[in-house]
């Protein structure tokens, strides 16, 4: 009895200089959380390391200013592809980072953060279980998991815990997640491995057929946030674009309009809008009438796309809305469940990790 006592006044010395740690783990971009602080990071998940050496020299914002310009021994990639990691070693480097940057050095000690990390929802265990391995060993005391789109409907504010239906829809860089959920579960859940970064691929292809123009990936982002849409535009937009000529192999520009990025992104979005479609069709009759209430929620910056609301809104003839800062719903909806942690935990991924005890 003694020793419980002891070990309990320990536990909560510890838990003093403790701190909860929200992470967005994105294939594009990973967002941090930190509880009682909001998001504190917002910077691209690209990790540049030489190959010489094997060391990393530049993690998030400084890395992706790398891209395209490094010397061959220097490469600069993302260590996540479709939302899943490909490089576990690189990913470990990129959360260590991330969570110390937002540490207390003073307490680092006793200060080891307990994580949550949102994850798509189309995942199999053992990608589930390297996000989680990866997040021990980047530093987490503890390390748990939601589902993308559970976090982007509770960053929504949507009631998502009551009898009625919620429809959202998170079209991040690697993935799209569509579900609907009720009771604090998904009723009829999609994972696509559709979404910004496909798009952008998109736009590639379409220049270089079109136009015999070769884009680099920065330069076709650019593009499509400056001139892409889903749906008609009132007004045309046009961009001169500049890369090099496959034929003469040297610079040239050219002049693109919004309707070439509709065409090019066409496959893309018809992808996304069909499997919300499937959706809606497999939902319970009984969560319709609350969704045809509620609408359809977009979440994530591939809802930022011009006009895709209007599209998804006519081809499904329910009302579509954007919540507000789409990017950040997801680590948002991780801090809301970090704020309220004991009431909120039934809404995380239950993975009964053995190793997933308190690196203390």
């Amino acid at each position: 009895m003694k020793f419980k006592k002891i070990n309990k006044a320990i536990q909560d010395w510890k838990s003093q200089w403790r701190f909860d740690i929200g992470i967005d783990l994105g294939t594009a971009n990973t967002l941090v959380y930190v509880r009682g602080k909001g998001v504190v990071i917002n910077e691209p998940s690209v990790v540049a390391i030489n190959k010489r050496t094997g060391k990393v020299l530049a993690i998030g914002t400084e890395a992706k200013k790398m891209v395209g310009k490094t010397p061959s021994h220097i490469v600069a990639n993302r260590p996540l592809v479709d939302g899943v990691i490909s490089n576990f070693e690189v990913t470990e480097e990129m959360l260590t980072y991330f969570i110390n940057k937002v540490r207390d050095g003073r307490f680092s000690f006793f200060s080891k953060p307990r994580v949550l990390v949102g994850i798509p929802s189309g995942v199999t265990d053992v990608e589930r279980r390297a996000v989680q391995e990866a997040t021990l060993s980047g530093g987490a005391g503890e390390a748990y998991l939601i589902e993308e789109p559970i976090a982007a409907a509770i960053g929504a504010r949507l009631p998502i815990q009551e009898a009625g239906g919620n429809m959202i829809v998170d079209i991040g860089g690697g993935t799209s997640e569509i579900a609907v959920i009720s009771l604090g579960g998904a009723v009829v859940a999609h994972s696509l491995r559709v979404g910004g970064d496909k798009m952008n691929e998109n736009i590639i292809s379409f220049v270089r057929e079109n136009y015999n123009l070769l884009l680099g990936e920065k330069t076709a982002e650019d593009v499509k946030i400056s001139i892409g849409s889903a749906f008609p535009l009132e007004k045309q937009i046009k961009l001169a674009i500049r890369g090099r000529d496959l034929i003469t192999g040297l610079p040239k520009e050219i002049e693109v309009t919004d309707s070439d990025m509709r065409q090019a992104t066409q496959k893309s979005v018809r992808t996304i809008i069909n499997t919300i479609k499937n959706v809606i069709e497999e939902t319970p009759p009984e969560l319709l009438g609350d969704i045809m209430r509620r609408g359809v929620i977009l979440a994530g910056g591939g809802s930022l796309l011009r006009g895709l609301d209007r599209l998804i809104a006519k081809e499904t003839m329910m009302p579509v809305k954007i919540v507000d800062d789409p990017l950040t719903a997801v680590v948002r909806g991780t801090g809301i469940v970090l704020e309220d942690i004991d009431e909120l935990k039934s809404l995380m991924i239950d993975t009964r990790a053995e190793d997933n005890k308190p690196h203390w």
